[in-house]
């Protein structure tokens, strides 16, 4: 069974900077697409950017240059810097893997942008 956890949320002002991990435990298999996605209150779940095991990314249009996804395929994790926050960048965030065996997700960490 494949765990995710994530940590690294809180509260931050505009114009701030988080980072959020997400550890990944069980059996991991290749190919894998590793992302993490956000839930704003009364909005629906979205992308906001992913990775696959071979290092390609792709981001929301709206977090582009601003947010970069990472990963350490030796420690079976994925990262997300967040730069320049906007209070709409709120949310709650959530890490997903996609493999072979299904979809895992974590159980959300919250970003809140603020001042």
């Amino acid at each position: 069974q494949v765990q995710l956890v994530e940590s690294g949320g809180g509260l931050v002002q505009p114009g701030g900077s988080l980072r959020l991990s997400c550890a990944v435990s069980g059996k991991l298999f290749s190919p894998n697409n590793m992302g993490w996605y956000r839930q704003a209150p009364g909005k629906q779940r979205e992308l906001v950017a992913e990775i696959t095991s071979g290092g390609s990314t792709n981001y929301a249009d709206s977090v582009r240059g601003r947010f970069t996804i990472s990963r350490d395929n030796a420690k079976n994790t994925v990262s997300l810097q967040m730069n320049s926050l906007k209070p709409e960048d709120t949310a709650v965030y959530f890490c997903r893997v996609i493999q072979i065996t299904g979809r895992y997700w974590g159980q959300g960490t919250q970003v809140t942008v603020s001042s």
